[in-house]
């Protein structure tokens, strides 16, 4: 009996991709269940530049292994470089902001609705002509996300703005992160965005310190969440190396039941059946969209787009 053939390095290539990812995916939730616990006692803005101080740091270090550390003057794009980290940043301070009032899986859901809202902007920001089927795909997620958000839900106002702000920022991020395809090393790009959000978050933390300083435990709770967020960055990127989009794009959605069970179970608020179905309905109009790319062309590139992104950051 003869044995059974060894796989393929790109089948083990594949399977390597898809496991970063879930690994990723779990980290982004662990650190968002960790950052709502935390925030009962430290104010945002000093989580958050904890957090970017760590990401910083790993994104020097990994340039600086390689030996890859370039200078500003030499970047190409820098205006998209900095806008990209301003989104990004907005994005971690509405967020880690929001998450003080709001329940982890409706916030999660409102998050996830940033792909929706990248058709709403890809025709400005990147001339793409978006498709009837696309639009029915928004259509249906705006409506679940309109579930979540609806009266009685009693969603503070303040916390759903906030993640509302925190999605279109998002989405805004990976449209930029798009334009910057293959004209600069995602590695870099890391970097950018992590001294960006380090600048922008530093004068809120200065300005609003903890009531007290952690303990040896939150301190070391603190900075292994930070690690595990940038680490969760590091495994995308690994992830999209291996694997295309359309694969991992449905995955994706495993994060929300992820902070639906941590919602759950650490902080006893599970959604309801219309924020249930809601959510379901955000993900499956992700899905649609994953699997029906915008393959129309565009009216205006820019000569460095590339029409295959694959840094996730």
């Amino acid at each position: 009996m003869s044995a059974p053939p060894l796989p393929s390095s790109a089948d083990a290539a594949r399977r390597t991709g898809i496991a970063c990812f879930l690994l990723a995916l779990l980290a982004n939730a662990l650190f968002d269940a960790g950052a709502k616990h935390l925030l009962e006692t430290y104010p945002a803005p000093f989580l958050n530049v904890m957090r970017y101080a760590t990401v910083t740091a790993l994104g020097l270090a990994l340039l600086m292994r390689q030996r890859r550390l370039p200078a500003w003057s030499t970047l190409p794009h820098k205006p998209i470089l900095l806008a990209r980290g301003l989104a990004l940043a907005t994005v971690g301070t509405c967020f880690m902001t929001a998450l003080i009032w709001m329940p982890l899986s409706e916030a999660t859901a409102i998050y996830f609705t940033a792909p929706l809202i990248m058709v709403i902007l890809s025709p400005w920001m990147l001339g793409e002509r978006v498709r009837a089927a696309q639009w029915l795909s928004v259509a249906i997620g705006l409506c679940g996300m309109l579930l979540i958000v609806r009266p009685g839900n009693a969603l503070p106002p303040l916390g759903t703005a906030l993640m509302v702000i925190s999605a279109v920022c998002y989405a805004v991020f990976q449209l930029l992160t798009r334009r910057l395809a293959g004209a600069i090393d995602p590695r870099v790009q890391y970097l950018c965005a992590a001294l960006t959000c380090l600048a922008a978050t530093l004068p809120p933390a200065i300005l609003f310190p903890p009531p007290t300083w952690p303990d040896a435990s939150d301190w070391l709770l603190i900075i292994g969440l930070s690690a595990i967020n940038g680490s969760a960055q590091v495994l995308f990127l690994t992830a999209f190396r291996h694997v295309d989009a359309a694969t991992l794009g449905p995955l994706n959605y495993l994060q929300l039941l992820m902070a639906v069970l941590l919602s759950a179970t650490i902080f006893h608020r599970p959604p309801d059946i219309l924020a249930m179905t809601g959510m379901a309905m955000i993900a499956a109009a992700g899905i649609l969209l994953v699997k029906r790319p915008v393959r129309a062309a565009r009216m205006a590139r820019p000569p460095f787009e590339t029409s295959s992104p694959k840094d996730p950051t």
